[in-house]
């Protein structure tokens, strides 16, 4: 299978200590929706937010979605992570349907199976990074003794080890979004979403950023799907997807 396999549309009808990578199942489908559109009114006008999109995504890959502002990428990211559901068409992850899942559902699916991280942080600013990463795990009921372990052992994954006991506006910019990271991989998600995660960093520190990303994927095993206009993140990519309109119009 060549590296851009990973991806595939479905027809209609930073860096870290080197370290093995996880095995992964070949051709195993993470994320998958198939006919999907997304149709928002707004007074008496309908937007076409997604038209047809059906893709596999394979467990293992790294996913980059461009395209320009309302190209669609954000309600396609809140569709695959439960946050939104489609007008019609079908979304599974990890072998769970989501479509007719009700909202107590989704939220236990967003809780164990999709770790998100937002262009804007969303750290708590009274909590220290490790009490950030923690989050996740109280709401999953871990014991402490485990979340304080787990949360120990992300943040020295993402190289923070010594800034465990910092608040977000002690930390750089940079800093904030490996917490942010580690926060999202909390609950050893099955699919990592990123949407624009260097949008608000300067070139270097975002290519760090995207190289944390790839490593992490490679690793630990995971499956990203991230929105970037980052051309340092389209490189390494395993695949990429351009939106426009709504469709998807190029992958690669």
């Amino acid at each position: 299978m060549s590296d851009h396999d990973a991806f595939r549309p479905v027809a209609d009808d930073s860096a870290q200590p080197s370290a093995p990578a996880v095995t992964v199942e070949a051709g195993k489908i993470i994320a998958r929706t198939t006919n999907v559109y997304r149709d928002y009114t707004i007074g008496d006008h309908i937007v076409h937010a997604l038209k047809n999109v059906s893709l596999d995504i394979e467990e293992g890959s790294l996913i980059a979605l461009h395209g320009r502002s309302g190209s669609g990428k954000t309600t396609l990211l809140n569709i695959l992570g439960g946050l939104d559901k489609p007008t019609s068409g079908d979304v599974a992850v990890d072998g769970t349907t989501l479509t007719d899942m009700n909202e107590a559902a989704l939220v236990e699916l967003r809780r164990h199976k999709v770790g998100f991280i937002f262009q804007a942080f969303g750290l708590v600013p009274i909590l220290t990074a490790e009490e950030n990463v923690q989050v996740p795990l109280r709401l999953a009921r871990s014991n402490a003794a485990d979340r304080v372990s787990r949360s120990a052992d992300l943040l020295s994954l993402v190289g923070l080890g010594e800034r465990a006991n910092h608040r977000p506006h002690e930390l750089s910019g940079g800093e904030q979004q490996r917490v942010a990271i580690a926060r999202a991989l909390a609950n050893s998600p099955r699919l990592l979403i990123a949407d624009e995660p260097t949008g608000q960093l300067d070139s270097t520190t975002g290519r760090s950023i995207m190289r944390l990303i790839e490593s992490l994927v490679r690793r630990e095993g995971l499956t990203a799907i991230v929105a970037t206009h980052d051309p340092a993140l389209i490189d390494i990519a395993t695949s990429v997807i351009e939106l426009r309109d709504g469709e998807i119009v190029s992958a690669s």
